[in-house]
């Protein structure tokens, strides 16, 4: 704390944390009720939701509960962006396109579903181990809600790393509490913030190999301490200290946990909960221009030329479209535009599904495995950027070990993942938007193929037991979400970019809000569903006080 003390706050901390200082994270829902009773009458104040993923539904389902008309719109036939599920061969199988777990109790996310009147009916099942990794060297089981285990294993494979090992530990699962605390107590005045969040504080602009540079020296012990950079999008020396530590923390002290029967279940639960409280989605409709009057939004009109009239519209869609197509250029401060153009879109992904016959992958004794080169985090993310899918790192999820009866009896369901660049399926793009599809068929299954050939090492017999494969490229990501180079992270989650200095989720045109990955606080599970909940915060705010 003295060094904090002593530490003279820079212009640029003095004046990122003065706008910290005005942010409320923090939800009394009695205090909202009383906010929202003051703003009569709720029909003069409809509200526009611009794409049905988790952030959107989240900050519409808030909305709808203290009375204001809400209506959701969503270009697919279904909710959910890319928290979804979906069959083949007539429901013989489902699969799950992100879902493999998230933090879903005693932390940000549980309180949130629980606010949404969702957390009660869902079916969460913990994983048995947040993830297994394996490198060439050694296979390590990272065990959920229980760190003192995990120290002890990267101790008896770095014995000589102990006391640096503890550290770390200790600082992830510190950062991870006052995170926590963060969100329960709110933002506090800029004075204060350092001595009530002093490791928050201190890492905010490092970067994770920052991070670790005080504690960890050995080059394989810090390949596995990052190994989950590929749930962030960038490596080590690039992505947010501080975000990778929250997450880590959180999953190491609380676990991880699956919705039972699928993915879908959870957004399904939120939009009932949004038409029970009076709210509406619009399926198959497509947001095409954000209406603009006397320096407020005033309505969203869809490709099929119906404007719907909006006090407030609130985007769950890519920030490109939002801000750079759907609104008139001098909608917004050039300079805000300006510094938009400055952040980079993260990288997609490439995903393969299998629907098995039998299950293959029983005897693997693990739900969710990640693969790890030799070669180190930084290779790995040139490799992912080029395409190379065969050094990347990827993931395999086995559904069926999560619980009995994921998959119909006598089959099973993997998913193979990894990222990848936007760049090297660019080519495709212009045949592919024809419907001329040949080669980038052909290129999408030689790179399947290339994943299974590496996944079959752990599960034997993959290929010969699939009854249906499916693939999914950037270009797939990009026609389902619209998402600029099929991001799947929104923007990187760079120390610039990420958690509390992460686009704001109030923008400067009068009305307009931003919910999901590409703002406040970043993309996953939890980030979205938070960004949902900030940017309703900020709105209520706002109606209260006549903006």
């Amino acid at each position: 704390m003295r060094n904090i003390l002593q530490r003279p706050l820079s212009r640029r901390v003095f004046l990122a944390l003065s706008a910290l200082s005005a942010a409320r994270y923090v939800l009394n829902l009695k205090e909202v009720e009383a906010q929202a009773a003051r703003i009569e009458p709720k029909a003069n104040y409809p509200v526009v939701v611009i794409g049905s993923g988790l952030g959107g539904l989240c900050c519409a389902v808030y909305l709808a509960r203290q009375g204001f008309p809400v209506t959701v719109l969503e270009q697919r036939p279904i909710p959910g962006g890319y928290a979804c599920s979906f069959d083949r061969l007539d429901g013989r199988f489902t699969f799950d396109v992100s879902l493999h777990g998230m933090a879903a109790h005693n932390n940000a996310t549980a309180r949130i579903l629980d606010d949404l009147g969702v957390l009660a009916h869902l079916d969460l099942i913990e994983l048995p181990e947040i993830y297994q990794l394996r490198t060439p060297q050694a296979t390590l089981s990272m065990p959920p809600q229980h760190p003192e285990t995990y120290i002890q294993r990267l101790c008896r494979l770095f014995p000589e790393e102990e006391e640096g090992i503890r550290d770390f530990i200790q600082l992830v699962m510190e950062i991870a509490e006052e995170a926590d605390r963060l969100h329960r107590k709110g933002m506090p005045s800029k004075f204060t913030f350092p001595f009530r969040y002093p490791k928050i504080y201190q890492s905010y602009n490092k970067t994770l190999s920052k991070l670790m540079d005080p504690h960890i020296k050995d080059r394989a012990l810090r390949c596995i301490l990052a190994s989950l950079w590929d749930f962030h999008g960038l490596p080590p020396s690039k992505v947010s200290g501080l975000y990778y530590a929250a997450a880590l923390g959180d999953v190491l002290k609380n676990g991880t946990y699956f919705t039972k029967r699928h993915c879908r279940d959870l957004n399904n639960y939120l939009v009932r909960a949004l038409e029970e409280a009076g709210g509406r989605v619009c399926y198959e409709t497509v947001a095409s221009r954000i209406l603009v009057q006397r320096g407020r939004v005033a309505g969203v009109e869809t490709a099929a030329g119906k404007k719907i009239p909006a006090r407030v519209v609130v985007s769950n869609t890519n920030i490109h479209d939002t801000l750079f197509n759907m609104l008139p250029k001098k909608a917004l401060p050039e300079k805000y535009r300006k510094k938009l153009t400055t952040y980079r879109p993260s990288l997609s992904s490439f995903i393969v599904w299998l629907g098995l016959r039998g299950n293959p992958a029983a005897e693997v004794g693990a739900a969710g495995i990640q693969v790890l080169s030799n070669r180190g985090p930084e290779a790995d993310y040139a490799a992912c950027a080029a395409g190379r899918v065969e050094k990347v790192p990827f993931r395999i999820s086995i559904y069926d070990s999560i619980y009995q009866g994921y998959s119909r009896p006598g089959t099973s369901t993997v998913r193979l993942f990894c990222l990848s660049g936007f760049g090297p399926w660019q080519k495709y793009e212009e045949d592919y938007r024809a419907g001329h599809k040949e080669a980038y068929r052909k290129e999408k299954k030689r790179c399947a193929e290339i994943l299974i050939r590496r996944a079959e090492k752990i599960i034997p017999g993959l290929a010969s037991a699939a009854e249906v494969i499916v693939t999914a490229s950037p270009l797939t990501n990009k026609r389902f979400t619209r998402n600029t180079l099929g991001a799947i992270y929104g923007f990187e989650q760079s120390v610039e970019n990420a958690y509390i200095r992460r686009i704001d989720n109030r923008t400067p045109l009068k009305g307009l809000y931003l919910a999901g990955a590409w703002c406040n606080p970043g993309g996953g599970f939890s980030g979205v569903l938070l960004s949902g909940q900030i940017a309703f915060r900020k709105i209520m705010d706002d109606l209260a006080e006549g903006v």
